[in-house]
Formats: C-alpha cells, structure tokens, sequence
C-alpha cells in the first residue's frame, strides 16, 4: 500500500519550514520572509489528521491501493502568515514601541528559482473508500500549532541553535 499526503503542519514542524519559521520569528521579532508576494498555494494537511488517516489505511485499506491523504486546506503562503500572526495577535500582543501586529514583520524577499506555484491532492478516494476526513480545521490546527510553539520554546530554540552551528561547520 502507498499513501501520499499534502504538507503537514503540527508539533514538532523543522523550524526552517513555513509555519514554524513565521511563528518563531514573530516570537522574536524578526522579520517574516514570504517568498515573492506569497501567492504560492499548498494543501495543509495537521500531523495528527495524517496519523489518523495512516491508521484507517493500514487497518481498513486495500492492499496494492494507493491513498492520497490531504487536508482540503488549500492557502496561499501569505494568507498562511496572516493566519499566524493573527493566532499570534490574539495570544501574545506586542508590546509597546513595536509594531501592532505581528503581520508588521512581514517582509517580501525574492522568490526561489523554480518555486512550484500550486501544490494540491485529491483525497476523495480514502474519503469515500475507508470513510476518513480530517478533524482539524485548518484554523484550528493551526491554533494548536501556534500555542504548541508558544509552549515548546525550549525546544525549538535548541533546534534552531543546532541548525546554526551546522550551518557555519559546513563553511
């Protein structure tokens, strides 16, 4: 059996990616990049949705079927920052002297050469065959995500230090 799946979004995201990158940086402050004007389009799919969907797979699917696993959740990246500092706005407010919102860190840099403008999937097969659907929401994963950051500070920070020193023993 092969299964196939939209982007994942949860607890414990790589910090370089999308959604971890924009709530750590507002975290700290730092500006926010969102490739070109962030009209990228990707399905977001929550981890534990994923799972489950794994889970109806191996115990009800067919064997030599494939299921493709997505979370109807298609965004354009910038909407995907937007939703993240709104999460952000409503949990953690700015402070005095700093921007009033965190989408005030937004910053536009140059797209990546070759960046897939649309990235989708059609899970209407494991819905209709094994009767899965996600239970998240896209908002309220994403609140989740949010808060989970918010609560894994050490973590992520300890990950994002790792990433650094690799980074300058490489050069």
């Amino acid at each position: 059996m092969i299964t196939n799946c939209s982007n994942n979004y949860g607890p414990y995201h790589h910090p370089e990616k999308l959604i971890p990158l924009t709530i750590i940086n507002a975290l700290e402050g730092k500006q926010i990049p969102v490739y070109g004007r962030g009209d990228q389009i990707r399905d977001w799919l929550f981890v534990e949705d994923h799972v489950r969907a794994l889970v109806a797979a191996a115990i009800t699917g067919r064997l030599s079927e494939t299921y493709n696993i997505g979370g109807r959740n298609e965004k354009r990246n910038i909407d995907v920052v937007h939703a993240i500092c709104d999460v952000l706005d409503d949990l953690v407010p700015m402070n005095e002297g700093k921007p009033q919102s965190y989408r005030d860190l937004i910053k536009f840099v140059d797209d990546r050469p070759g960046h897939d403008v649309r990235y989708a999937i059609d899970a209407s097969k494991i819905e209709k065959d094994l009767g899965w659907v996600p239970e998240e929401t896209f908002e309220s994963g994403l609140r989740k995500t949010v808060e989970w950051y918010i609560s894994n500070r050490d973590w992520w920070q300890d990950k994002v230090l790792r990433s650094i020193k690799s980074m300058v023993n490489r050069e």
